[in-house]
C-alpha cells in the first residue's frame, strides 16, 4: 500500500534568497591590483571590474583564496547590513542578455535556463582572437563543483542506496534529454553561430554553473548570474536569509537597475563575507546544487512516497477525499531528522489502508467528516496495517545501503576525500531518518491496544461508555 522511492521533478536551477536595501554606488578610481596569490584569471577579472568602475581599491571586499576556493574577502571591517558590492544590470547574465546577443534569435522560445546555458558555452568556446568582455568572467568559473552531477561512477557508488543517487541520475538524464533536443533543433542547424563542437559535458557544465551560482527571487528576475557577487559563499552559522541582496533602481531619475549585496553579519578585515544560501534545503539538495553538506541534524531528510493503488476498489472515493484535503493519488512526505511527522501523513496513511469493514467511512454521508475521523486511529486493523507497511518499507530501504551507521561513523574518523565525506554524511543522515521513522511506528505498533478507535469514540459520544471504558447496556423494563 505504501512504498518508499526517490522523487524527481524538473529541477529548479535557482537559489532561494532574500532582499536588502540599496545605497549609492561608489565611483572611486581603481589603482590597486589584487594580491599576487590570486590566479591570473582572477586578477584579470578584478581589473575588468575596476576599469568599469564597479569596484576599486577602496571597495569593502574583493576576491580572495579561501577554503572553498574563491570567495569574497573583506578589505576592511564591514558592519551588519552594509553594502558589500553593487553590480549594474549591463553586467548581469540572464535571458535578456542572451536575447541581445548574437545567438538571441535562435534561442527564442527555449527554456530560460537552456538559453543562458548556450550563452555560457558559446562564450567559453570562443577563439582567443574572437574577443568578448564576458571572457573575463567565464575564465574564473570552475570547470566543475563537488555537486553529485559531476561525480564519477566510482564516487557515485559511495551513495549507493540513497535517494540522492536516484535524484542525481534522474537530473543527469534530464539534462541529457534537453541537450539532445537543443542539439538537434538549434546547435546543429546554426553551425556559424556554434562553430565549435558542443558536447553533453559542456551542457552539463553550464547546467552545474547555473544550479550553483544563479540568483533567484529577485524583482523581475528568476534566473540571473551576477559576476563577482556569485563568489559569495555559504555559512551554516548564519541563520537568516534576510538582508542579503536585492535589485534596486540606480537613482531617482534612472531606469537602470543595480544588484546590491549586503552582509547579514559584521565582518572583520581579512575575513570572508558569507551569507545563508537557503534554510529550507536538505543536505541532499545542498549536495546536488552546491557540492557540500552541513552537520546540522535538521538538514537530513527522507522522502516517503505514499500512493493510492490504481487497483484499489475504492480508488475513486479515496482520491476524491485525498484531493478535498490537499493531497493526491501519489503523495510525497519529507521527514526531517528530529522533527515530528508531517501533519497530513497519518490521516493519508489511514485513508490508503482503509478497507474491509472500515470502508463504510468512504460512503458519501461521511464525505465532509471523513478526514477528521482519520486524524485519529480509526480501527485496530487499520492502524496495524499502516505500522507494518511503513516499518517494512523502512527496513527494506535500510537494507539497500552498503554500510551501517556505525561503519559510517568509523569511516569519518579517517582521512577521507571531500566527496567521500559528503557521501558518508548523506547516507548516514538518510539512515538516521529511516531509523527515526521505524522507531515511531514501532512504538505505535506496541501501543495498538491502548488507542481509542472510532467505534469507542462513537459510543462515548452517544453516552454508551462508562467512566472505566465499559460499554453501558440497558435492559427493557
Amino acid at each position: 500500500m505504501a512504498t518508499f522511492f526517490p522523487t524527481f521533478s524538473t529541477p529548479n536551477l535557482l537559489r532561494s534568497k532574500s532582499v536588502l536595501h540599496y545605497s549609492q554606488r561608489l565611483n572611486v578610481k581603481c589603482n590597486a591590483a589584487p594580491p599576487p596569490s590570486l590566479p591570473p584569471a582572477v586578477q584579470t577579472f578584478w581589473k575588468w571590474f575596476c576599469d568599469e568602475k564597479i569596484v576599486s581599491s577602496k571597495s569593502p571586499a574583493k576576491p580572495g583564496i579561501v577554503t572553498e576556493g574563491l570567495g569574497l574577502v573583506a578589505q576592511r571591517d564591514i558592519g551588519r547590513n552594509e553594502v558589500v558590492l553593487e553590480v549594474p544590470k549591463k553586467f548581469w547574465i540572464n535571458p535578456d542578455t542572451v536575447s541581445a546577443s548574437e545567438i538571441g534569435r535562435v534561442c527564442d522560445g527555449l527554456k530560460p535556463w537552456i538559453s543562458v546555458a548556450l550563452f555560457l558555452i558559446k562564450e567559453k568556446l570562443r577563439e582567443d582572437d574572437d574577443y568578448s568582455p564576458w571572457r573575463n568572467y567565464i575564465d574564473i568559473l570552475p570547470e566543475h563543483t563537488d555537486s553529485t552531477i559531476f561525480w564519477s561512477e566510482e564516487e557515485l557508488s559511495e551513495i549507493e542506496g540513497t535517494q540522492l543517487l536516484s535524484t542525481t541520475l534522474s537530473v543527469k538524464e534530464y539534462v541529457k534529454n534537453e541537450f539532445l533536443q537543443v542539439q538537434e533543433q538549434v546547435i546543429l542547424l546554426n553551425k556559424k553561430l556554434f562553430p565549435s563542437a558542443i558536447t553533453l559535458d559542456d551542457f552539463l557544465w553550464a547546467f552545474g554553473i547555473l544550479r550553483s551560482r544563479a540568483f533567484s527571487r529577485l524583482r523581475g528576475q528568476n534566473l540571473v548570474l551576477i559576476p563577482m557577487a556569485d563568489l559569495i559563499n555559504h555559512s551554516p552559522t548564519i541563520t537568516t536569509e534576510d538582508y542579503a541582496y536585492e535589485i534596486k533602481g540606480a537613482g531617482l531619475f534612472s531606469r537602470d537597475q543595480i544588484f546590491s549585496l549586503r552582509t547579514p553579519i559584521p565582518v572583520k578585515a581579512g575575513q570572508q563575507v558569507l551569507i545563508q544560501y537557503d534554510l529550507n534545503k536538505s543536505n541532499a539538495e545542498l549536495a546536488l546544487d552546491y557540492g557540500f553538506i552541513e552537520s546540522t541534524p535538521d538538514r537530513n531528510t527522507y522522502t516517503l512516497t505514499l500512493q493510492i493503488s490504481d487497483s484499489d476498489p475504492y480508488f475513486d472515493d479515496k482520491l476524491d477525499i485525498a484531493e478535498a484535503n490537499g493531497t493526491k493519488a501519489v503523495q510525497y512526505f519529507d521527514i526531517t531528522l528530529g522533527r515530528p511527522l508531517p501533519p497530513k501523513m497519518l490521516p493519508y496513511l489511514r485513508l490508503v489502508a482503509l478497507g474491509g469493514t472500515d470502508s463504510f467511512l468512504l460512503e458519501a454521508i461521511f464525505r465532509k467528516s471523513v478526514w477528521d475521523h482519520l486524524e485519529l486511529p480509526f480501527s485496530r486493523d487499520n492502524e496495524e496495517v499502516i505500522c507494518q507497511v511503513v516499518r517494512s518499507a523502512c527496513q527494506s530501504a535500510l537494507s539497500s545501503y552498503p554500510t551501517t551507521i556505525e561503519e559510517d561513523e568509523k569511516l569519518k574518523e579517517g582521512d577521507v576525500d571531500r566527496r567521500v565525506e559528503i557521501a558518508i554524511g548523506i547516507r548516514e543522515g538518510e539512515k538516521k531518518v529511516l531509523g527515526q521513522i521505524d522507531e515511531i511506528f514501532k512504538e505505535r505498533e506496541m501501543e495498538l491496544d491502548e488507542y481509542e478507535y472510532y467505534q469507542e469514540r462513537r459510543l462515548r459520544d452517544l453516552g454508551l461508555v462508562g467512566e472505566q471504558g465499559d460499554i453501558i447496556f440497558w435492559e427493557p423494563k
